[in-house]
């Protein structure tokens, strides 16, 4: 039997098995409570909650494109480790807040806090329209590495097109059946079996191409430029203003994903704290995928790639054998740190849609109402992003900077309600505008950005100054300020 059909047969084996968990996991909850399938009516333990989030970063970008970077932009990569072992830190503190508001108001989503904070559905309706497009391209990166995976293992007998449709096919039915709880339990057997392959992968890699760690980086610093390996030096892939505030825009964008806030309503206070504690191990965990990107170099060349992406794949089918056995378990693991974030994106995205864009439109909907207009934006939002994973041109990493560029702007309205009780709605409102429109001009239309630094972060810095300047400009009526003080007291 030939190596791309065992490799067809494993990961299919694998597909079936997430495929039950996800649907297995709803079983004998109610299919139509909108708290249980956007918060698992707020239910979910320790050990389910620390794979959930783990599961959300350690997805298409870690396993695909951070080898990827490392290949191509030497230094650049370790970014991503640093906003990995820092990002969620400041949840300590934020995340028990979120979740007691949420128990106390029954939140679903961050536009619930923000719509009772502020008392804007404007407010709510722009978070909402903002949360999607970004959680788009976000899962567009998600889809574009499953189909990588199935091309390339299969020798190209599938297509990227049937790829993608068969990963993502599956994530949307248990994601419509079984809601957060679905994803959660999913991402419990994807988190385990994606560390696994990954650290396997990069230990046997390391040790049979270049005889281990020291020797790997000296192979590197031969074959690459002087500065590969530092940032900030004339032959370094980024500029150290690049690099710095990449990690400041992905960090402080990172607790600011709509989705996070939804996970933080599905359990108590005490466990969230647990996870944030526990969460930086995964940053341990993405180091082996940067280790394969270095291995790479010297051993794969540059023009046998259509994107730098595609350099663990090739590194599978070339270096490892003719094994299709080897060829399907990798491929499960990739697949599995595809679907671990595509699941929970297009939860919240589903979620965010119906719960933040629809409802403060047309008030009074019911349960069964709101629920149906979610789980149809599930296969509204996969189809858009299945559209752009494979008609787009973007590399999985640009599009994770490019989403984080938008989603980074609901900082100052969040931090603004949760501690600043003189944040104004009309600050909010306008702020977020103001910062989600440079933010989309440097990266959209201007041919470079100041000082080179992430057009995230330009928007953001404006974004602070609107919504400052407003706030203290324009002062809230009475009734508002005395809301905003409980608020922020609470």
């Amino acid at each position: 039997m030939d190596a791309w059909v065992i490799a067809i047969i494993a990961m299919t084996v694998y597909l079936v098995f997430a495929f039950v968990l996800g649907l297995l996991a709803g079983r004998g909850r109610s299919f139509f409570s909108v708290s249980e399938y956007a918060v698992a009516d707020r239910g979910l333990g320790l050990f389910v909650m620390w794979f959930l989030m783990g599961g959300t970063i350690f997805s298409a970008f870690a396993f695909l494109g951070g080898p990827g970077w490392a290949y191509s932009k030497g230094a650049a990569a370790f970014y991503i480790l640093a906003y990995a072992a820092l990002g969620l830190l400041p949840w300590y503190v934020i995340g028990p807040k979120v979740a007691r508001l949420g128990a106390q108001h029954n939140y679903f989503t961050m536009g619930d806090l923000l719509a009772d904070r502020y008392r804007s559905r404007a407010l709510v309706v722009i978070v909402g329209i903002v949360s999607v497009l970004a959680f788009i391209q976000y899962l567009t990166l998600q889809i574009k590495g499953m189909a990588y995976v199935f091309n390339v293992l299969t020798e190209g007998h599938i297509p990227i097109w049937l790829g993608a449709l068969l990963a993502y096919g599956i994530v949307v039915v248990y994601v419509i059946t079984s809601g957060v709880r679905g994803a959660a339990w999913s991402d419990v057997l994807q988190a385990i079996l994606m560390l696994v392959v990954a650290w396997g992968l990069s230990v046997y890699l390391v040790s049979h191409l270049h005889g281990g760690i020291g020797a790997m980086f000296e192979s590197v610093a031969r074959e690459r430029p002087q500065d590969f390996l530092v940032i900030g030096h004339p032959g370094s892939a980024m500029s150290a203003a690049a690099y710095s505030s990449a990690i400041l825009v992905s960090m402080v964008g990172f607790m600011m994903w709509p989705h996070l806030f939804t996970k933080s309503y599905t359990t108590s206070e005490r466990r969230i704290k647990l996870t944030v504690v526990a969460y930086p191990l995964f940053a341990l965990f993405l180091v082996p995928v940067l280790f394969i990107g270095f291995a790479a170099i010297g051993v794969v060349p540059p023009d046998a790639l259509d994107s730098s992406d595609q350099v663990l794949p090739y590194l599978i089918t070339h270096e490892l054998g003719g094994s299709g056995l080897i060829y399907g378990l990798i491929g499960a693991g990739a697949l599995a740190a595809a679907m671990s974030s595509a699941d929970a994106i297009t939860h919240g995205a589903s979620v965010s849609a119906g719960r933040d864009v629809v409802a403060p439109l047309k008030p009074n909907l019911t349960d069964r109402t709101q629920l149906l207009i979610m789980r149809v934006a599930v296969v509204l939002v996969g189809a858009a992003a299945y559209y752009l994973a494979i008609f787009g041109a973007q590399g999985l990493i640009q599009l994770l900077l490019g989403a984080y560029g938008a989603i980074v702007q609901f900082a100052p309205s969040v931090y603004g309600a949760l501690f600043w009780r003189r944040g104004t709605r009309a600050g909010a409102i306008c702020g977020l505008l103001v910062g989600v429109g440079v933010n989309f001009y440097f990266q959209l239309i201007a041919d470079g950005k100041p000082f080179d630094l992430h057009a995230g972060l330009l928007g953001l810095v404006a974004n602070i100054v609107v919504f400052v300047a407003l706030s203290l400009l324009v002062p809230p009526s009475d009734e508002d300020a005395a809301h905003g003080d409980r608020f922020v007291k609470s």
